[in-house]
């Protein structure tokens, strides 16, 4: 079958705010009052509606353009009067999302605060987009709903593709070591003004979490293994993540010198030009570059020896999160999402995030064997999620208890109920559950509907401290590398003890 889109152009949509859009519960504020807060940083202006207080667009870091391209975040300043917090700010520069402003002037965060003294516990929420696209306010991840259960909700903003996620040290220079990791140190930034002005908002800076989704995720699982950023937050949330997506600074290195090489073939720029020329150049040359790149996602954060000392997991496993709590999982068949519901091939190298080809072919051989009776498209698509999101989350899940963490794993087995992938636990499918927002219609409203608000609860009560929990779901013990007792979320949902034993041990040593 013919695919009718890309993993890359899935993950850089704007699906996401179709969904919300198409739901009704943006929970837009109407009749909006304006509410003043004073923060350490300054004061700044925003809205109260419903008994929710919201400020968009408040800076964490100095504007990154100029001199400051391709370095290290700045501590935003503090300003004097009182600043405006209406609006949102500009998406981080990305190929896609066509009518959504982009700017390198991007690092900014939105809040959505309970109106009371608190302390409330914070949810910091990062969004995916495959480390090139993406942005905070996309309206499904309006925190609203949150605020009004008593959570703190801030969506921050990153550096994404090459002035995030490139390190320019073989095109600029020694004093650009380390840049693949900008977009790291941005939430780290982020976070750290959390830490710093949270509490102005009724937000408990001790109570932390980090969260996201697909890329976000993988951001979130890299961030519990960099040990300067572990007093910035007490617990994570993975959706779909996984800490693989790193690069070793040779191949960062190489992926530089290719970006290069792609740089001066368009119209002789000159690499001193970098520093200086359009964002919107860099950006149609990113386009370029990765499109003919052999290797999947080429952009990605690097063991660079200082932030990243070594393999995220290996960090969490040597007690980086020994004192931290995770909720983690994936969704049964992610990646029919990218290559499509009936694929008619075996995956290649543009839809692998961690093995090359020749090695996840190994692997796949080894599936038709666990499973001798499953169809052929249907193993493609459960090797494919395996590579890219449940193994590497179960690694991390398995790392973060091993070096004294706590962790809950799920696996989302619930169904699409319409459309191209109707039968499938797809990719962000989750999403929608988690910040309740269902969407199906007709006769699956009802049962998505109760599975989103049990998903939902769960969700709220770990980010107050508890054991995840929701009406009519069961117990849900804790995740232990032994016998990996996982969540199965569906229309009636139970607990698994050592799923997929079989499959997982196909992948020894291969990641």
């Amino acid at each position: 079958m013919q695919r009718d889109f890309s993993r890359r152009s899935f993950l850089t949509s704007g699906a996401m705010a179709a969904m919300a859009l198409r739901s009704g519960l943006l929970h837009a504020l109407t009749s909006a009052t304006p509410v003043t807060v004073r923060t350490p940083n300054g004061a700044l202006r925003g809205e109260q509606s419903g008994g929710v207080n919201v400020f968009r667009g408040v800076p964490f870091a100095e504007p990154p353009v100029g001199p400051l391209r391709f370095r290290a975040p700045v501590k935003a300043k503090k300003w004097t009067g009182v600043r405006d917090a209406t609006r949102f700010s500009a998406a981080a520069m990305q190929a896609d999302e066509a009518g959504v402003e982009k700017s390198e002037d991007c690092l900014c965060l939105n809040i959505w605060a309970p109106d009371g003294k608190g302390p409330f516990p914070v949810y910091v929420w990062i969004h995916g987009g495959g480390f090139t696209g993406g942005y905070s306010f996309a309206p499904m991840f309006d925190g609203t709903l949150l605020a009004q259960a008593g959570i703190v909700c801030v969506t921050v903003a990153y550096r994404l593709g090459v002035f995030g996620f490139l390190d320019v040290e073989p095109l600029l220079g020694a004093d650009y070591a380390g840049s693949a990791n900008n977009g790291v140190r941005d939430l780290m930034e982020a976070l750290a003004w959390v830490r710093e002005n949270i509490a102005a908002f009724g937000g408990d800076p001790e109570r932390v979490t980090v969260g996201g989704q697909s890329a976000g995720a993988k951001l979130t699982d890299i961030l519990l293994g960099v040990p300067s950023a572990e007093p910035l937050f007490k617990q994570a949330i993975s959706e779909s993540g996984g800490a693989e997506r790193v690069a070793t600074r040779e191949s960062a290195h190489a992926v530089a010198r290719g970006f290069g090489e792609e740089w001066r073939g368009r119209a002789g720029n000159k690499i001193a030009e970098l520093l200086t020329a359009p964002a919107a150049l860099l950006i149609e040359t990113q386009t370029h570059f990765i499109e003919r790149w052999p290797q999947h996602f080429p952009l990605r954060a690097e063991i660079d020896g200082t932030l990243l000392p070594r393999l995220p997991v290996e960090t969490i496993a040597a007690g980086s999160g020994s004192r931290k709590r995770l909720l983690i999982g994936t969704n049964r068949e992610e990646s029919a999402s990218f290559l499509g519901p009936h694929p008619a091939h075996d995956p290649g190298s543009a839809d692998l995030g961690n093995l090359p080809v020749t090695r996840f072919t190994e692997v796949l051989h080894k599936y038709r064997v666990v499973y001798p009776q499953m169809a052929d498209e249907q193993l493609r698509i459960r090797a494919a999620t395996a590579e890219e999101y449940w193994v590497p989350s179960i690694r991390v899940a398995d790392a973060l208890v091993k070096g004294g963490g706590t962790a809950w794993m799920y696996r989302l087995d619930y169904a699409e109920s319409s459309g191209m992938l109707r039968g499938f636990a797809h990719h962000s499918l989750e999403v929608r559950l988690v910040w309740d927002r269902p969407l199906a219609k007709g006769e699956d409203a009802a049962a998505e509907a109760k599975l989103a608000q049990q998903m939902d609860g769960a969700w709220i009560a770990f980010l107050r401290g508890k054991t995840p929990a929701g009406e009519g779901l069961p117990a849900w013990p804790e995740y232990r590398g032994n016998v990996r007792p996982t969540m199965a979320f569906d229309t009636v949902s139970h607990v698994e003890r050592q799923p997929q034993e079989a499959e997982l041990r196909l992948w020894d040593g291969m990641l």
